[in-house]
């Protein structure tokens, strides 16, 4: 004879799957109390209970579960509860996704039309550019990099801009990262001459690749920047020597680095400084 089964453990004899009514309440009890306790700045347990409506009992349980996975903190001395290092990381999953490709898609294909050229988004990983979007121009001679195309950092323009803006011994422990390879006579691959170019970038806010990666191809390139100033990614506009000529340089920069400024702000990033 076939058994039969026993209520799952846990599950209230009231429960009644109604399409209208999904909400768990035992965890919305649950995350109510985390964003009390994320709005104070240390509170006791009976602060918590009260500002929730909740009884002391439920909310000590809620707690010391949200502990197990360092969600909150108890400070023995003050017997105060805090937000831990777990929801940090679990909210540091939404600054990761910030959509960086998507709120910078407009701003790109503005940056493409004005310019008349192709508009890049990458980042640095493990000392090389990594392109993940791009918004081609209608030129039949124009820029194209498919979104997972690495390149070296000290030959690219985006890979110039965010150098700019790491810490000396960051940016030099990216540069160690490989050789610094000749691609045409143009590449920069002397140290010291690079941490010089460097400087400039930061004095005007914008970086230039002038045929150093491919004979023939130039890109001004601005950084962008993360909720710390950090430079964690860049956008430029590329395009061959004759239509992107160092006239166009003074102008492509200041339309590159608005268009950067205005991603760091979308992402909910700042400035540095």
């Amino acid at each position: 004879m076939a058994k039969t089964m026993s209520r799952a453990r846990g599950r209230p004899k009231s429960f009644h799957d109604k399409t209208e009514s999904v909400t768990i309440q035992s965890l919305d009890r649950a995350l109510a109390v985390l964003k009390i306790v994320s709005d104070g700045s240390g509170m006791s347990l009976t602060e918590i209970a009260e500002a929730g409506d909740q009884s002391p009992a439920t909310v000590y349980r809620i707690l010391t579960t949200f502990g197990l996975h360092a969600v909150v903190d108890f400070d023995e001395r003050t017997q105060l509860w805090h937000v831990g290092a777990g929801a940090f990381r679990i909210g540091s999953s939404f600054l990761r996704r910030t959509r960086l490709v998507e709120q910078s898609r407009v701003v790109m294909e503005r940056m493409m039309v004005e310019s008349g050229e192709t508009a890049n988004l990458a980042i640095i990983d493990h000392g090389e550019v990594i392109f993940i979007s791009q918004i081609e121009t209608h030129e039949p001679i124009r820029a194209f990099f498919r979104p997972g195309t690495r390149g070296p950092v000290h030959a690219s323009g985006i890979g110039k801009a965010i150098l700019a803006y790491q810490p000396i011994e960051q940016a030099r422990a990216t540069l160690r990262g490989g050789a610094l390879e000749m691609f045409t006579d143009h590449t920069i691959v002397a140290e010291n001459t690079l941490l010089e170019e460097l400087d400039t970038i930061r004095s005007r806010g914008w970086a230039v690749d002038d045929e150093e990666r491919t004979n023939g191809m130039r890109c001004i390139a601005a950084p962008i920047f993360n909720q710390f100033a950090e430079a964690v990614a860049g956008v430029s506009v590329s395009g061959p020597t004759v239509r992107m000529t160092g006239g166009r340089d003074a102008a492509l920069g200041e339309l590159v680095r608005q268009a950067a400024d205005e991603i760091t702000d979308a992402i909910g990033g700042r400035l540095p400084g």
